[in-house]
């Protein structure tokens, strides 16, 4: 029986980017779907459920994309929604790649230093791939906090970070170099997660820090993140500490990507948000 992927995805064209590693991941057959509304989402999966049944049912899958992560998110709570009792696929969902990329930016800088008591500092924190890996940082027992230009936003996400993980973060407002600076007093571990092409620490301000360990940006458009550190380091020596550019991070989030949509395949009921898709990478 064939392994089939239902692709989910808000955007007009659904991403050709997640057809083809779902393809590299071994799936048999993508039926991609665009401009997906959130009322259109559960005769989706309802097509999905009700022609397999049994054990052929974890033969189809659902995987969510798209550029907007609210969008995505709303989406696996509608798919969920669609399933009863054992009537049921598997779903993953990575909008905007968010899952996938903090998952494996995590996982770089956990696997280069002990976290436990450490001090992280992510700037441009309140995206989706900052909020992820804010809170798997916290998991792991690191001190987070994350940055924002607009401090109320960043008091937000730690908000919603608690209510959802249990988990505290604390919130910084950072607008110039000064607020960077003050930011970066005692950090063991920054990681950079804005806008693409926006230099968000200085390579003077980093390379000032005697307790920096590790410098880590998941954005390869130049200028990079962190001044001074390049889009290919993946665990290179750059004034003495470790670096982690976007391209080195990029290589361990497609491994986990594929491995995440293979693992769908395996029985028909699992959930991958962004916990689930981390423990698939750390078992890599």
């Amino acid at each position: 029986m064939k392994k089939l992927l239902i692709q989910l995805d808000s955007d007009k064209f659904a991403s050709s980017f997640d057809a083809i590693t779902a393809y590299d991941a071994g799936v048999d057959q993508v039926l991609s779907y665009g401009g997906v509304a959130l009322a259109e989402v559960r005769n989706l999966v309802y097509g999905a459920m009700f022609t397999r049944g049994g054990d052929a049912l974890k033969n189809t899958a659902v995987f969510i994309g798209g550029s907007s992560v609210p969008a995505g998110e709303a989406m696996l709570k509608a798919v969920q929604e669609a399933f009863f009792g054992p009537v049921r696929v598997s779903v993953m969902a990575d909008p905007n790649g968010s899952n996938t990329t903090a998952a494996a930016a995590v996982l770089k800088i956990v696997r280069a230093i002990s976290v436990a008591g450490k001090r992280a500092v992510i700037f441009a924190g309140t995206g989706p791939v900052g909020v992820r890996a804010a809170t798997l940082l916290a998991k792991e027992g690191c001190q987070v906090a994350i940055t924002s230009r607009a401090l109320d936003r960043a008091q937000s996400t730690c908000q919603s970070i608690r209510e959802r993980f249990k988990l505290d973060v604390a919130a910084l407002g950072v607008r110039d170099d000064a607020a960077v600076a003050k930011a970066l007093e005692g950090a063991h571990i920054i990681l950079t997660a804005g806008t693409a092409g926006i230099e968000l620490v200085k390579k003077e301000l980093w390379t000032a820090i005697p307790s920096l360990e590790v410098v880590a940006d998941v954005n390869a458009v130049p200028p990079t993140g962190v001044g001074g550190i390049k889009p290919a380091d993946d665990g290179k020596q750059r004034e003495g500490r470790l670096a982690f550019g976007a391209l080195g991070i990029g290589g361990l989030k497609m491994k986990i990507h594929r491995a995440a949509v293979a693992k769908l395949f395996e029985q028909n009921d699992l959930v991958l948000d962004v916990e689930e898709i981390y423990n698939i990478g750390k078992a890599l």
